[in-house]
């Protein structure tokens, strides 16, 4: 059964790209063709050596040199940081570092400040819950404490009915009789 077509393009795609890789001398031979690049863009344009991403250009001698892989940013004895442009030629590492940090270190403090103001907010909630269930308990304790007033007076009013000891409404009308 012979593959046509797509079916054939997407299972040899992955193995032509694997291929240098394969082949006894493929990394190394995949590492001197980028070297030889860089080495080919040296005295021509910033633009033109930072076309392969594996190059940087050197504005102080206007070379353009394979990036040092091993390292995050490029030695001292390659290039100066602030002359050394990788990516776009407007920008210098020193500048890029610099940029970075700062956008870096504005979303660390924007996430701490989130995330304060979240357990924040969330620890104003719990004890608004909590207020709301001791106005409960109190509003609950009041009615029970009316409900036993009224029980206490209406035993205190069969009492003065028993023994004859009514309230009179007015205690001075006895006078005015």
């Amino acid at each position: 059964m012979e593959l046509r077509g797509p079916a054939r393009a997407a299972l040899l795609g992955p193995l032509l790209l694997l291929l240098p890789l394969l082949s006894p001398a493929g990394p190394v031979v995949a590492a001197q063709s980028a070297a030889a690049g860089c080495a080919q863009s040296t005295n021509r344009s910033c633009t033109e050596c930072l076309k392969n991403v594996s190059c940087f250009w050197c504005n102080t001698n206007k070379a353009c040199l394979d990036y040092p892989v091993r390292n995050i940013l490029p030695p001292s004895s390659l290039c100066q940081l602030s002359s050394a442009r990788w990516g776009v030629c407007w920008v210098n590492f020193e500048a890029l570092i610099i940029a970075m940090s700062v956008v870096g270190g504005a979303l660390l403090l924007g996430l701490t400040i989130c995330c304060c103001y979240c357990c924040r907010k969330r620890k104003n909630q719990r004890p608004d819950k909590e207020e709301e269930r001791a106005a409960r308990e109190r509003e609950e304790r009041k009615v029970r404490q009316e409900e036993r007033r009224a029980e206490m007076k209406s035993r205190h009013e069969e009492i003065r009915k028993k023994y004859g000891l009514f309230k009179e409404q007015n205690p001075y009308a006895r006078f005015e009789n």
